[in-house]
């Protein structure tokens, strides 16, 4: 989900646009290795920077293989297990998927892998509109600490936190004001 803060003056940049890029074209061969039959893949992103990261792994596909990759979105916020916890719900985006899911691989994306509870949400949402033959889960950042045994098939890069550590991911088309990068935060209470 968008959130508009910032990263405090002592984070730490760990990715700059250069290295997002590398690390996002990396995944596209991976994905492509990994699925002879890109016609039957779709990438799905977990809003909002996972629907990002969704459409430059789709271009990158189309340029390595010559092939059009059908995208989408699926909205987790109705499907998260820990609503009860929060003040709000978070904002609510419209899911839009293939018009059949059967017989399908899709790749969920997102932006930092972390608990596994987001992954998990957007399994449970995938499931009210059909049935895939596999899910497979791409995340930019893999930052640990799972509390469900769920892990990313593909990861642009692994960084290791401290439970109080934050990691920032902006992009340019999602956050205004921001280029795009990567950032820890170790300053800043969650």
């Amino acid at each position: 989900m968008a959130t508009f803060t910032s990263p405090s003056p002592t984070a730490q940049l760990l990715l700059d646009a250069q290295a997002i890029e590398r690390a996002l074209r990396r995944i596209a061969h991976e994905i492509i290795e990994r699925n002879s039959d890109l016609g039957s893949i779709a990438l799905i992103g977990i809003p909002s920077r996972g629907v990002a990261i969704t459409r430059r792994l789709a271009a990158f596909i189309g340029q390595i293989e010559k092939v059009t990759v059908e995208t989408g979105t699926v909205d987790v916020a109705m499907h998260r297990d820990d609503l009860h916890l929060r003040g709000r719900l978070s904002h609510v985006a419209p899911t839009q998927l293939p018009l059949k899911l059967e017989g399908r691989t899709i790749i969920l994306v997102d932006d930092v892998a972390y608990t596994g509870r987001t992954c998990r949400a957007a399994m449970d949402a995938l499931s009210d509109f059909g049935r895939p033959a596999r899910i497979q889960f791409a995340a930019l950042i893999d930052r640990g600490h799972r509390e469900l045994p769920i892990r990313p098939d593909y990861v642009g890069k692994n960084i290791p936190t401290a439970l109080v550590d934050r990691v920032f991911v902006r992009f340019a088309e999602v956050d205004p004001g921001f280029e795009d990068g990567v950032w820890i935060d170790s300053t800043t209470v969650l």
